[in-house]
């Protein structure tokens, strides 16, 4: 059983903060949404490592919006909605773009500085997009441009205090209703923060698996305190691994843009050979668990561990001015993307599901709001539609400053005092070694392919580290794994519960989509068995 809190405390004998909202996160749902909130509220912004260190710094590819005269908010909802394969809401898809393209301005506005050629923004098209849509910065380095501006901007707020290196542990309610944090800081010491808002903006969960896109600090840490908390969590089968990371000895999982294929590359097998025409009429540009799968089965066919990408028929300097980060990054391992094919296999790379929202960023308990990736606002359905998150993340950022905006005052919480009967030891075995157990436990029985042997299997070998919510913890990498084994659970139960494959989410027993039972969204709740809700989706 998950305890509600991860430590026992005392609200009286706390030290206590009080503000008017909590930010936790520092990506581009965190910083946007402390700016807009910062205008009329005092923010604290609360991050467990640097300000700039979050999932928003890596992001290559760019940020989807209706920018140009031959693009339309209803190509993009096609789009979208096509992507989502069904589990997408209709009214959060509406709002994602029709209310895009005036939050990229306000990103503009605020110091990011987007690529331009011959006077106009530069756009590119990604896979499944039907337009070339996608606004990126410095070639293929959107992501750090936006975090760049935002973060200088939140440097110089005065009503924005930014706390770096501080974990929260968990969201403390009062009732049903969120009252604020417990977070502990780089000291130890513990600390009540109260607000009448807290926002998790936390980002995403790419570290529950051994190979990944995501940097260290992508601990699912949003999902698992909500989950604690009482509020609803939808969707958690659905992660999508992305197709292409770099696959060589000696460098990490980096991310080679899938904007890389949009611009022309294509896959080959070791032997050489183009394939995507086997699987998808889009070719490279198919929907990435499309691809994914692809490539799996190509390195399965051909006992390889990887396939190649290939973008060595384009002009040099087309290459370097389009993907700087990438061509520099490949040729510190000695790859030339200009005359090398790069070695390439999936990697988890984003999460669909998440904490339940409605169209105001608000989960089931009030007052407690989730943005960015941490979230399940219905935008992404069961498979997101490339370069959707950043944009998702600023235009839910500002719908929940204006819901905040509405709230009547907190009031004062009774004294309140927290104790786990069955806390009576600490951690013994290494949380490095723990942590990476656990990540290999999830590729192997829950990653890109699934079956119901295999998921229970995987459940079992979870089960078996539940004594980490017996223990007494004290540290980062304790709190960090405790959340990472919270989302696995999710993730594997959700799994075994979807008894079909649609998206994201692929079950070697079940291979096909199954619209007349399983077009509907699996709710987990801790108090409460796995729910069901049908999707909106038309």
């Amino acid at each position: 059983m998950i305890p509600q809190y991860l430590v026992d405390f005392d609200l009286q004998t706390l030290p206590c903060v009080k503000t008017d909202v909590i930010v936790i996160g520092s990506g581009i749902a965190g910083l946007y949404t402390a700016i807009e909130a910062g205008k009329d509220h005092h923010v604290i912004m609360i991050t467990k490592n640097a300000l700039l260190e979050s999932n928003t710094r890596y992001a290559q590819g760019g940020i989807a919006a209706v920018t140009s005269e031959d693009d339309s908010p209803a190509y993009h909802r096609e789009d979208t909605l096509m992507a989502g394969a069904g589990l997408c809401s209709s009214a959060a898809v509406d709002v994602l773009v029709n209310e895009g393209p005036d939050n990229v301005q306000e990103l503009i506005r605020l110091g990011t500085a987007f690529d331009v050629e011959n006077g106009e923004l530069a756009l590119t098209q990604e896979g499944a997009h039907s337009r070339r849509r996608i606004l990126h910065a410095n070639g293929d380095a959107t992501g750090f441009e936006i975090v760049r501006a935002l973060a200088a901007q939140v440097r110089m707020h005065e009503r924005v205090q930014v706390w770096e290196h501080h974990f929260v542990i968990d969201v403390l309610n009062d009732g049903n209703e969120c009252i604020g944090v417990l977070l502990q800081r780089p000291d130890g010491q513990r600390v009540y923060v109260k607000a009448a808002a807290t926002i998790l903006c936390t980002g995403g969960a790419g570290q529950l698996y051994r190979y990944t896109t995501n940097p260290e600090v992508a601990t699912a840490d949003g999902i698992a305190m909500a989950y604690r908390a009482g509020a609803q969590i939808r969707d958690m089968e659905f992660i999508q691994f992305h197709p292409t990371a770099l696959c060589y000895p000696g460098a990490p999982r980096f991310l080679i843009s899938e904007a890389v294929r949009g611009e022309g590359a294509v896959l080959r097998n070791i032997k050489g050979e183009r394939f995507m025409e086997k699987y998808h009429e889009l070719l490279e540009l198919a929907p990435r668990d499309i691809v994914a799968r692809a490539i799996v089965s190509e390195m399965e066919e051909t006992k390889s561990t990887f396939v190649y990408l290939d973008i060595t028929h384009e002009p040099e300097d087309m290459i370097k001015h389009r993907f700087p980060t990438i061509y520099e990054t490949c040729m510190n391992y000695g790859l030339d993307m200009a005359a090398d094919w790069i070695p390439v296999a999936p990697a988890a790379h984003y999460m669909m599901g998440g904490v339940k929202t409605d169209l105001n960023g608000e989960s089931s308990v009030p007052r407690l709001f989730a943005c960015g990736e941490v979230s399940s606002t219905g935008v992404h359905g069961a498979n997101r539609l490339a370069s959707n998150s950043l944009s998702e993340a600023i235009v839910f950022g500002k719908r929940i400053v204006n819901r905040i905006r509405e709230l009547v005052p907190l009031v004062a919480p009774a004294a309140i005092a927290y104790q786990e009967q069955d806390r009576t030891g600490v951690p013994k075995q290494a949380m490095i070694e723990r942590r990476l157990k656990l990540q290999k436990v999830m590729v192997r029985y829950a990653g890109l392919r699934r079956n119901e042997a295999l998921l229970h299997k995987g459940l079992d070998e979870l089960k078996r580290q539940l004594s980490i919510f017996t223990s007494e913890l004290s540290k980062k990498e304790e709190f960090e794994f405790a959340n990472m084994l919270t989302s696995c659970l999710l993730v594997t139960q959700a799994a075994l519960e979807r008894k079909e494959s649609r998206g994201a989410h692929y079950r070697e027993d079940y291979p096909q989509k199954d619209d007349a039972v399983w077009r509907k969204h699996l709710l987990l709740h801790r108090q409460h068995e796995i729910m069901e809700e049908f999707s909106d989706d038309v």
